[in-house]
């Protein structure tokens, strides 16, 4: 009889080539197969067969049976709209400081990368509400969201721009996969709580110093921060340890703020010599 760590029918597991290290998402059907280039393999031979399993495909290539990890399945999933990639959504998460509980806007919803990530960080007591103009990413991003978690997740979708403005008030983050997040930035200010954070998420350096100088000019934010992340890989084969041929390098840029009391007679709110929350700042000088 299987136990709670075999695989069921009806969830997504990863299936890797053992030799090659390709990876193909599957669901699990009863009579169903999975088919490739190597041969196939049945789902009733997956089924009820404990996670971490090595199975044979007709023609002897085998394969590793795996629940996939929450980045593994992003990189997988179904997907129209190109997805943020985990070591994005990671800092995205760490940086903007999501946590359970609390309630997260963003924009757009694409194919639900980053409000899968979101809405496991919340938690069932927390709340996303994601804007989206484009009904078919919204529907396939829904369907890819309760492969995932499930039916009935704290997720409240708008089909409707969020140009055109934000409904929320007193919010805990902003999170922005937009084109132009600059013009969010006085919206963002009137939806976030005192002590909230903006973030966003850009590919190109102008967008990037747009949506930074329109933070630092605003009087209701402060601690304006722009970076990257970059992923480089290293194969470790006995002596032979270097670099990966291919690295993660530049996919995006994370620009964040901290919605802070304007001061009074309006100006920017930003500090000076302010330390970066990458640490980059200088360290204080001693006595």
């Amino acid at each position: 009889m299987a136990d709670d760590a075999s695989l069921r029918p009806g969830e997504a597991i990863l299936l890797v080539d053992v030799r090659r290290g390709k990876r193909h998402l599957v669901t699990l059907r009863a009579g169903h197969a999975f088919h490739s280039d190597k041969g196939f393999i049945g789902h009733d031979a997956l089924i009820g067969a404990p996670e971490g399993s090595l199975v044979a495909t007709s023609r002897g290539t085998r394969y590793l049976a795996l629940r996939p990890t929450l980045a593994e399945y992003v990189l997988e999933m179904p997907r129209g709209a190109q997805v943020i990639y985990p070591k994005d959504l990671a800092a995205i998460c760490l940086f903007a400081d999501i946590g359970p509980g609390q309630t997260v806007v963003e924009a757009g919803l694409g194919s639900g990368a980053l409000t899968l990530v979101l809405l496991r960080a919340v938690g069932p007591g927390g709340r996303v509400v994601s804007y989206e103009v484009r009904e078919e990413f919204a529907r396939r991003a829904q369907r890819n969201i309760e492969a995932r978690l499930g039916p009935g997740v704290p997720l409240t979708v708008r089909l409707q721009d969020v140009y055109a403005g934000l409904d929320e008030r007193e919010v805990d983050r902003v999170v922005l996969d937009l084109p132009e997040p600059w013009q969010m930035v006085a919206p963002a200010a009137t939806a976030l709580r005192a002590g909230g954070i903006f973030c966003a998420y850009v590919p190109t350096v102008p967008q990037a110093q747009r949506t930074h100088e329109a933070l630092a000019a605003h009087p209701a934010f402060a601690l304006a921060e722009t970076f990257e992340t970059l992923l480089r890989p290293w194969h470790i084969a006995g002596p032979s340890v270097r670099p990966a041929h291919r690295m993660v390098a530049h996919t995006g840029f994370l620009t964040l703020a901290r919605r802070v009391q304007p001061r009074i007679g309006g100006g920017p709110a930003e500090a000076a010599e302010e330390p970066s929350a990458t640490g980059d700042g200088e360290a204080a000088e001693g006595p």
